[in-house]
């Protein structure tokens, strides 16, 4: 008799769930109505993104992200939390990341000093020699007194640059290589307190935004909410408005500050984009199966779950990419010149890298809409510099907050797209210097290290993939009707 009253609740739920899929096929259609043309505070379209993204970017930049030069991703997964006492990592098996050992990172880039990434910086006569190579930025011992003071000054303005981001100190012993084609970012099963935690103190405490603001679904606003009911119904003011009173207050900012929220926003809604594309579905033996799940993807940015909020944030991804690519065509002068070689010690294989990658620039910079940098920090100069620096410390004080993940895997990704939206935020406010960049010889002016460059077009691949990925979602959710 219980197992009958069992399947009859099992066939109920199956059928709640069956109905609420067929409800978002029919609802989704209005929701494609709202993803599409013009996103805010630029002059590009979401129809032409998806066009670029799936026939030009997506194939190449996944490619991309399987050369050797880009798959080892230098990172220090146990620096401490330096806002809040840590509550332990997690143990889910899923949050595990499995370093590199280093024998199978190639030579060339272990032996070379962090920030450096041609042969001409890294060439030393035998792997022993490391060590003295080092000291010298692993010059190689035949170039010239001049040449071997410019990249000596090289990393010393590395080190003393103004960075987006905290870096990680690549020296420490606790910094480890990582195979991120071994180590792919998916859905752990983080979640509760402590990631809530982590996201609330980047958008509370790092977003411009006053604590009388609330942002729409945010739980700390569920008391207030109460109270304003009970005010309102004693003295017949209107009740919420469902996040309006949010979205009046941040169109009322400087631009500047709405691209700074659009960013973490964007940000924000392409990691729970991976999530919700490779998902723990079933595991069987041991033998897990990740796939689509479309049950949080309606969760997640269903307009009626969201309360219309899903579409706004899936237009802050847009916006975001947009803000990526315009950085990969300002930067592409600066991998252009001859001497930079993306070097791992296979000559065939950096070759190949830098042939694939200066493809990307070229499609990058045929891009015929992009994001309009110079409209930002254009007004008082002095005022525009006080704004820029503060806008700088708010995204490193977020870069920060990455070492405060109790997931290993999630504060892996988390570190690597936010150092990748930090180096591409560096290279849009460095116009002069890049146009004014040597082209033969290192400049003092602009730098980039190999932990950037790294950071920076894989951050990229995941915007293209969450992109890619919310066509699938489209095309699963017709499919369901």
């Amino acid at each position: 008799m219980s197992s009958g009253r069992g399947a009859a609740r099992r066939t109920a739920a199956g059928t709640g769930l069956a109905v609420r899929v067929l409800l978002l096929g029919s609802i989704w259609t209005p929701v494609e109505a709202q993803l599409s043309g013009l996103l805010d505070d630029c002059l590009c379209d979401i129809e032409s993104i998806d066009d670029f993204n799936t026939y030009k970017i997506f194939p190449k930049i996944q490619k991309l992200q399987e050369r050797d030069y880009f798959r080892y991703y230098k990172v220090n997964l146990k620096r401490p939390c330096p806002f809040w006492a840590d509550d332990g990592h997690c143990s889910i098996r899923d949050c595990h990341v499995e370093p590199c050992p280093e024998s199978k990172v190639p030579i060339g880039i272990k032996a070379g000093s962090s920030n450096k990434y041609s042969k001409r910086a890294n060439n030393t006569k035998e792997l022993e020699d490391c060590e003295q190579a080092n000291k010298l930025g692993a010059i190689n011992s035949t170039l010239s007194n001049q040449s071997k003071e410019a990249f000596i000054d090289w990393a010393r303005y590395d080190d003393s640059q103004d960075h987006f981001c905290e870096l990680d100190d690549e020296r420490s012993p606790d910094a480890q290589y990582v195979d991120l084609l071994l180590n792919p970012e998916r859905y752990t099963g983080y979640k509760g307190a402590s990631a809530w935690r982590v996201w609330n103190s980047i958008y509370e405490e790092n977003c411009f935004k006053p604590r009388s603001v609330y942002r729409p679904l945010n739980p700390l606003a569920s008391s207030r909410d109460l109270y304003l009911q009970l005010f309102s119904f004693f003295f017949f003011f209107p009740g919420e408005d469902d996040g309006e009173s949010f979205y009046t207050w941040l169109e009322g900012l400087c631009l500047e500050k709405r691209v700074f929220y659009k960013l973490i926003s964007g940000l924000h809604v392409s990691i729970n984009l991976h999530l919700c594309a490779n998902y723990l579905l079933e595991e069987t033996w041991g033998k897990p199966r990740w796939g689509h799940n479309v049950k949080e993807f309606i969760h997640r940015f269903d307009p009626i779950e969201t309360k219309g909020e899903g579409p706004r944030r899936l237009k802050n991804l847009y916006f975001l990419y947009l803000i990526e690519l315009r950085a990969l065509s300002k930067v592409a002068p600066y991998f252009e010149r001859s001497f930079v070689d993306l070097y791992t010690g296979n000559v065939q294989e950096d070759a190949e890298s830098k042939t694939l990658l200066l493809d990307i620039f070229r499609d990058t910079k045929s891009f015929p809409m992009h994001f309009n940098e110079k409209s930002m920090f254009a007004g008082d100069k002095k005022g525009a510099k006080s704004l820029k620096e503060e806008f700088r410390l708010h995204f490193k004080n977020i870069s920060r907050i990455m070492d405060c993940v109790g997931c290993d895997k999630c504060r892996l990704w988390g570190k690597l797209q936010t150092q990748g939206l930090g180096t591409a935020l560096k290279i849009l406010f460095s116009e002069k210097e890049i146009q004014n960049l040597p082209e033969n010889s290192p400049s003092k002016g602009f730098q980039l290290t190999r932990q950037e460059i790294v950071a920076l077009l894989n951050a990229f691949g995941r915007l293209s993939t969450s992109i890619k990925e919310l066509q699938n979602f489209k095309l699963l959710l017709q499919h369901t009707r």
